[in-house]
């Protein structure tokens, strides 16, 4: 196991965040992919779409029993200009969801951020939007008394019951659902707080390059885990001297999905651009370490 690309990548990019935030000016690191591409931050909380969900929808629905939900459409369309067009989407209305995303369309107006692949069924010329409300977002919504996360209750047994709908099958989006979810109670108290997280294409790829696999290696979950918590053990000291001591594992497993794209581009592959974005967001005060 070699964990000093991990190492080096979490310890660069957070220092990035740090210089942009205290209003340092660019260059922000002397790596020059690092500097010219896109990643996501070391914490998740930290990445703007995150503070978007959390700021907007997230804080001042913090006691709202169906906030799964808003969590989901959230995901799903992971563009803080849809969703600010959207409303929160509670009590939900598919006509008004799908009306709003139609009109959006017509007039040539983006209607997602396609961080994710997600695998839609639907049928020929059928708008995206139409797709998910009718096959994810209205059965979860006929479904809420089931779905709504209970106290006690750990993140990894809400992540089974939260996979088992339609559209959430293999436990990713859950994962992405749950990684905002959990900063609302019941889920802020949940006992795997910081230990929870599922894997994603992006983070097994990571995980073979740190243990030296071939990158497009199998895993099964399980295994996965297994290994994913051996890694995690490892650069714990190395995340305590960088005052990352409290990272949560989804997080950490996002790192490793950015920890792969970033190798990919030293390798030659392709790379997603760096745009800075000049208007600066509110820090969510729910978006605080879990106590």
């Amino acid at each position: 196991m070699d964990t000093s690309m991990l190492v080096y990548w979490i310890t660069n990019r957070e220092s990035i965040r740090r210089l942009r935030a205290a209003g340092a000016p660019p260059p922000w690191t002397s790596d020059l992919i690092l500097s010219a591409g896109h990643f996501d931050n070391v914490r998740r909380p930290d990445d703007r779409v995150s503070r978007w969900i959390h700021f907007e929808w997230i804080e001042p629905h913090a006691d709202h029993p169906d906030l799964f939900l808003a969590c989901t459409v959230a995901r799903f369309i992971n563009e803080p200009e849809v969703l600010a067009e959207v409303g929160f989407p509670l009590p939900w209305d598919p006509e008004r969801f799908v009306g709003i995303m139609a009109a959006r369309k017509a007039r040539g107006a983006k209607l997602e951020r396609r961080a994710y692949m997600i695998h839609a069924d639907r049928k020929p010329g059928q708008l995206k939007a139409e797709y998910m409300a009718r096959r994810i977002f209205t059965p979860m919504w006929r479904s809420r008394e089931f779905l709504r996360p209970v106290r006690g209750e750990t993140l990894a047994r809400y992540h089974g019951r939260l996979s088992e709908l339609h559209g959430m099958a293999g436990g990713f989006m859950s994962g992405q659902v749950i990684a905002d979810l959990k900063f609302a109670e019941p889920l802020r108290s949940a006992s795997d707080w910081y230990t929870f997280t599922a894997s994603g294409p992006g983070s097994r790829r990571g995980l073979n390059r740190v243990l030296g696999r071939p990158v497009d290696a199998p895993w099964t979950e399980g295994d996965w885990q297994r290994e994913f918590a051996r890694v995690r053990s490892a650069v714990m000291p190395d995340l305590e001297r960088l005052g990352l001591g409290d990272l949560d594992s989804q997080s950490l497993q996002s790192c490793l999905c950015e920890l792969h794209k970033y190798e990919r581009a030293r390798e030659g592959g392709s790379m997603r651009r760096f745009r800075p974005n000049p208007e600066p967001l509110p820090i969510p005060r729910i978006a605080e370490a879990a106590e």
